[in-house]
């Protein structure tokens, strides 16, 4: 950077650290020095993306840089909307990982395996809000992640569809269908009705030779 931009950084983070300590005085905020580490996770992640848009090749920097500006939301939301951040403090922190993950992928389509720790980071996000609600929260992480691998097989690649992750995709999906307490009344039919449409398949099969 240069000097003068300098001098304006430490001015705005001098200004800032006044209004923390004076909001946290007036009993307006719990802590002024944790709102202060919310902004320099936040000012890292802008640092992050700034390195990231100086030369668009290099895209690790868009991994740590969103994931400190989610970092930076929990902190300052903890300060500010303690409630908000309560129930959504998994969701912020994780999302944030998990969009810098897909943003790796949505800017260069060579890095597909992104997808996958995207995908996984954000079905934990979703369950992390779905145990408040509900007791059976395994189908929704196996079901997350059985997306995630469908979102492998389908979304173009430089290479090629990578058709070899429906397999994980369907097995997951069935582990899903296997772990859940308000689905297994339903699979308790579909399963003989299965068997019946695959005996009756090899008696057709057999009656046409």
């Amino acid at each position: 950077m240069k000097h003068i931009d300098r001098r304006w950084l430490w001015g705005i983070l001098l200004i800032a650290s006044g209004i923390l300590f004076m909001l946290q005085n007036m009993s307006l905020i719990p802590s002024a020095w944790s709102a202060l580490w919310g902004m320099f996770f936040g000012a890292a992640g802008v640092v992050f993306l700034y390195a990231y848009l100086s030369d668009r090749s290099q895209w690790w920097p868009l991994i740590p840089g969103l994931s400190l500006l989610g970092l930076a939301v929990l902190v300052l939301g903890e300060q500010f909307i303690p409630s908000f951040s309560g129930h959504w403090g998994g969701v912020i922190f994780l999302g944030g990982i998990a969009v810098g993950f897909w943003a790796v992928y949505f800017t260069n389509r060579e890095m597909w395996w992104a997808v996958i720790p995207a995908g996984v980071l954000s079905t934990l996000a979703v369950v992390t809000v779905a145990d408040a609600y509900f007791n059976d929260t395994g189908f929704i992480f196996f079901l997350g992640l059985a997306v995630t691998f469908a979102l492998v097989a389908v979304l173009p690649t430089p290479a090629g569809r990578m058709t070899w992750a429906f397999i994980p995709a369907l097995v997951l999906f069935l582990l899903g269908i296997f772990t859940s307490e308000a689905l297994m009344p339903v699979f308790n039919y579909i399963w003989p009705v299965g068997l019946i449409v695959l005996g009756g398949y090899f008696v057709l099969r057999n009656f046409r030779r």
